[in-house]
Formats: structure tokens, C-alpha cells, sequence
């Protein structure tokens, strides 16, 4: 408890935990679906999730490559 006291800011412990369970509350639905999802579709193979890695690159490489509104600024 002494560890969640020290990085706890205005909204307290109770604040805290609230969004953990928040958090937590979002991850076990995600999980859900997940498992909905491989019933009916199957698996995500190594292939697909390759794909998808490379896809989420390719769109950080685009947004790093955009001009910061502090570039546009100067």
C-alpha cells in the first residue's frame, strides 16, 4: 500500500484504484472478444500477426514523419 501512496497524485488512493479496476474492467472485456473472435475466425497466425506489426510500423514511420505543430510554428 505504501508503494501505491507514493506514486499517487490529487486523485488519491481511491482514484488509484479506481482507474486500476477501470483498467482492469477494459482488459477482461478485450479478453472476451479476443476469445469471441478466435471462435469464430481461428487462430491469428504468426503470418497475420507479422503483417499487423509491420502495419503499426509503417504507420509510426508515417506520423514520425509528419511536421510537429512546433515545426509549423517556426
Amino acid at each position: 500500500m505504501d508503494s501505491i501512496k507514493e506514486r499517487v497524485d490529487a486523485r488519491g488512493v481511491s482514484g488509484y484504484i479506481a482507474a486500476a479496476a477501470a483498467h482492469q474492467d477494459a482488459m477482461d472485456r478485450l479478453r472476451k472478444l479476443a476469445e469471441r473472435l478466435e471462435e469464430e475466425h481461428g487462430a491469428v497466425t504468426d503470418d497475420e500477426q507479422q503483417a499487423a506489426r509491420d502495419r503499426i510500423a509503417a504507420i509510426d514511420g508515417w506520423h514520425d514523419e509528419q511536421p510537429s505543430s512546433s515545426d509549423e510554428a517556426a
